[in-house]
């Protein structure tokens, strides 16, 4: 996917072996000792993205449960002494986190509705006779440059007659196809005819040869977790059942429901620093983010673990508001199928008086992303010369979100009124660039900054969070020194963003330290705040 996006910066190559060695053979010498040699090759110092992949020496249960943790497939267990074979051997063993393999593809069947190329791909494996049994279909998963990819691939190897044994039962009307090409696929379980359930395409495998893809045999570790709603292990909670786990929640990327659950459950500590002592409103996709959304500032808790209803008395007049408590509310949320999470801009002990401004650089259609870059330096050099330092993250969407942390000194409408005289002024002065009014035909070719966030009940996607959008976009705290390095304002996704976890919330080190006052910015401004 990620070479398909051509986004391969982040991509690593991690070495764990090497069969040979200027021309030797080392393939009858002991595994550790092939690594050692490897890992004196590589040096104290290798390029960054090559890797030697580290021994883990800790008990197997607990690396399955990071590994599932992770979001990865699973945990490959090797003897130390084992030689290398090139073949199946007891010398090493797959410890897998769910039902996932490579599979023959034999046929697809039309694609129905608005859907192109095809719909599903028909999948074999060998049997022990070399015949290819048929082992059920996929149909999700598929990216549109996916679908365009494999239909061409198809196309080039058509045929008449089914690759499959004589005794597979198909219906239907399926194209046939010559059964070179391998796709890997992650599934729910088998049935008892042999074949796949919930299935979800992963990508083709160009390394691995059709004739050798036979079902594979899974290892399991009774004290592993079943989902990676298991705890982490610096920040236990108790084990959660997730419905439907399988289920795909963005058809762009072939995401799962059981995927999102791992990814909040990974960055849970990281997220609870932005969600903690505030009201949340979250929305909710129970189709997936292409179906229906729901916008949430109050619910029963009841049922949802983490969850915790605050006392009504802090907004008179409406429901209570709702707050995570903890990595367990997270988990809670995701499983009620919350995708993403939003937050007030003021804390739980009282409503009266925000503590931070929000400024969202909304670009209109036909803005390049250059210029929403721009944007947000001239946005940051302008608050700075009005004294106030600012932070910035991604949206996980289009744009970007500078934000001003300010002391507890002044109300709703103060601030708001404030917020909005420097979107004015902004826009008087640049406008070429920016817009003060919200609306698509004021924003064409420029860039919104939104200042409503500011306002009481307004909220703003949370550090951390995942977008309800194709892709599943993250918004994540950014230093300004690397906004240059950004590609969009979705620069990390559900699929991409584990190498920037070791970052974590470093770039807004400092940030409550930094909150001020705004009366010298408002008169710095010349902004005189509406009388009541």
């Amino acid at each position: 996917q990620a070479f398909e996006a051509q986004c391969t910066d982040a991509v690593v190559l991690y070495l764990f072996d090497m069969p040979y060695c200027s021309g030797h053979d080392l393939r009858g010498v002991p595994l550790q000792a092939r690594r050692a040699l490897l890992q004196r090759l590589l040096g104290a110092s290798p390029p960054v993205q090559v890797r030697f992949s580290e021994v883990f020496d800790a008990p197997p249960g607990s690396v399955l449960a990071s590994a599932c943790q992770l979001g990865l497939e699973g945990v490959i267990a090797k003897r130390r002494q084992g030689h290398y074979q090139s073949a199946r051997s007891g010398d090493w063993l797959k410890l897998k986190c769910g039902q996932r393999q490579e599979f023959v593809i034999g046929g697809y069947t039309d694609p129905q509705g608005a859907r192109t190329g095809l719909g599903a791909l028909l999948l074999g494996l060998h049997d022990a006779q070399g015949g290819l049994q048929y082992a059920g279909d996929v149909g999700s998963g598929f990216s549109q440059r996916a679908l365009i990819d494999l239909k061409k691939a198809l196309d080039a190897r058509r045929r008449t007659s089914s690759p499959f044994d004589a005794a597979s039962t198909i219906n239907g009307r399926p194209h046939w196809v010559a059964p070179t090409l391998v796709a890997e696929v992650s599934f729910g379980a088998w049935t008892r005819a042999g074949h796949i359930r919930h299935a979800v395409f992963r990508g083709l495998r160009s390394d691995k040869p059709a004739a050798t893809i036979v079902r594979e045999p899974v290892l399991r570790l009774r004290s592993a977790p079943a989902s990676a709603a298991a705890a982490r292990p610096q920040a236990p909670v108790s084990r959660l059942p997730v419905t439907h786990p399988q289920r795909v929640i963005d058809a762009s990327t072939g995401t799962t429901k059981i995927e999102l659950v791992r990814y909040y459950g990974l960055v849970g500590d990281l997220m609870m620093k932005h969600l903690r002592g505030r009201p949340v409103s979250w929305l909710r996709a129970p189709s997936g983010v292409d179906g229906a959304l729901f916008f949430q500032k109050h619910t029963e808790t009841g049922k949802l673990p983490g969850i915790r209803q605050l006392d009504p008395a802090l907004f008179t007049g409406h429901p209570a508001l709702i707050e995570v408590a903890s990595v367990q509310g997270l988990l809670s949320a995701a499983q009620w199928n919350v995708i993403e999470f939003h937050t007030l801009n003021t804390g739980t002990a009282s409503l009266a008086h925000p503590d931070r401004m929000v400024f969202d650089l909304d670009p209109g259609q036909g803005v390049p992303w250059a210029e929403v870059q721009e944007a947000a330096q001239l946005t940051r050099a302008f608050l700075a010369q009005l004294g106030l330092p600012s932070f910035l993250k991604t949206s996980g969407g289009k744009g970007l979100h500078v934000v001003v942390p300010v002391r507890k000194l002044h109300d709703w409408d103060t601030v708001k009124g404030f917020s909005q005289a420097i979107v004015q002024h902004m826009a008087r002065t640049i406008p070429q660039r920016f817009v003060a009014r919200s609306g698509p035909k004021n924003r064409i070719g420029k860039i919104f900054i939104d200042y409503l966030r500011n306002g009481l009940g307004a909220t703003t996607v949370s550090a951390w969070s995942v977008r309800a959008r194709p892709g599943l976009g993250i918004s994540v705290p950014v230093a300004w020194d690397e906004l240059p390095l950004l590609r969009g304002g979705d620069h990390w996704t559900v699929n991409t963003v584990h190498p920037r976890l070791d970052t974590g919330n470093t770039p807004w080190q400092g940030y409550a330290r930094a909150a001020r006052g705004l009366t010298a910015a408002m008169a710095a401004l010349g902004h005189a705040p509406a009388q009541d």
